[in-house]
């Protein structure tokens, strides 16, 4: 194993309306110190000579343990005050992958992803099928009362509130409410290892206020999260209804593998076609030779890389350092 071929680390954290004036300099602190978190520990693997796969859990896991972000145990609640989390995670070398949605007991979707993809014959699995699975595989199962806060509860009672409103307003009480969710958020990975395979994986607690077992485009394959050597590994954050109507992780692979366009600009006409169907969000982007992009149509995405140097960097709002 040489010890100068390429490692590469890439992030997110969630993409949506982040206000520079609501986001205090101690939460901002808060966020760029968890992002460091994840890189540090996702590198560690990738330094070791691990995986790709091994260094994509290791950094989704430690978002998924902060309460911070919309996955694992900030998860946002549903419309029946339920967390129900949903991840993705997918093999550049292999093109296998896993995924589960709707679960409310795995304290790490995105194990139970990987358990699907490696211990399974399937692709996907869903409440509590997944969640029996994952039992099964020596996963952590916790009370679905672990992944409360104050902050989503609080979340949800505002967002009711403000449904309560619309509807007492609203002649037609059928009519579609609008977006009720300030802010959009998934976490997510892709990593490059010294083997040259790269990996992607995605988790989230999806929007508040969601209906119905709603599943969005993080536990989709093609949509929220899509890795092949040949081309780019991807993970997404944003509108999922539109990243899984524009199939956006495989749209953006597409577009390098095959039509040999740059990454960003792959991943910006991406996220220019989401804008035209009404939605937003954010791209990061990877490839084997180690290049990568970090690209959004929101106000701010928390994001960060680490290669070779093991330096950790961390944004939120544009910033021309790393694009």
């Amino acid at each position: 194993m040489a010890d100068i071929s390429p490692i590469r680390l890439v992030i997110h954290g969630g993409a949506g309306a982040i206000e520079r004036n609501k986001l205090t300099a101690e939460r901002e602190q808060a966020y760029r110190h968890a992002l460091a978190l994840s890189l540090i520990t996702g590198h560690a693997v990738l330094a070791a000579g691990g995986s790709s796969m091994d260094a994509v859990i290791a950094a989704i896991v430690v978002m998924e343990d902060s309460p911070l972000f919309n996955a694992g145990k900030g998860a946002v609640f549903s419309h029946a005050g339920r967390n129900e989390l949903e991840a993705s995670i997918m093999d550049g070398a292999t093109r296998m992958a896993g995924a589960v949605a709707g679960v409310t007991t795995i304290r790490n979707p995105i194990r139970a992803a990987h358990a699907v993809m490696t211990k399974s014959a399937h692709v996907m699995l869903i409440g509590q099928g997944a969640e029996t699975f994952a039992a099964e595989q020596g996963l952590e199962i916790v009370d679905p009362s672990y992944f409360y806060t104050q902050h989503r509860w609080d979340q949800l009672q505002k967002a009711l509130a403000k449904e309560s409103v619309l509807r007492d307003h609203d002649a037609d009480s059928s009519a579609p409410l609008p977006d009720v969710d300030e802010k959009r958020g998934t976490v997510g990975a892709v990593a490059l290892d010294h083997h040259g395979n790269i990996a992607a994986g995605t988790s989230t607690g999806g929007l508040t206020n969601k209906r119905y077992g709603r599943v969005g485009d993080s536990s989709i394959i093609g949509a929220g999260t899509y890795a092949d050597n040949r081309s780019v590994a991807v993970s997404a954050t944003g509108t999922g209804e539109v990243f899984i109507r524009t199939a956006a992780a495989f749209n953006t692979a597409v577009q390098v593998g095959l039509q040999r366009i740059p990454i960003a600009e792959a991943a910006d006409n991406t996220l220019a076609e989401i804008a035209a169907m009404g939605g937003d969000g954010g791209l990061i982007v990877l490839d084997t030779s180690g290049n990568y992009a970090m690209r959004f149509n929101t106000s701010g995405m928390y994001r960060g890389t680490i290669g070779n140097d093991g330096i950790a960097w961390m944004g939120v709002f544009p910033e021309t350092v790393h694009s």
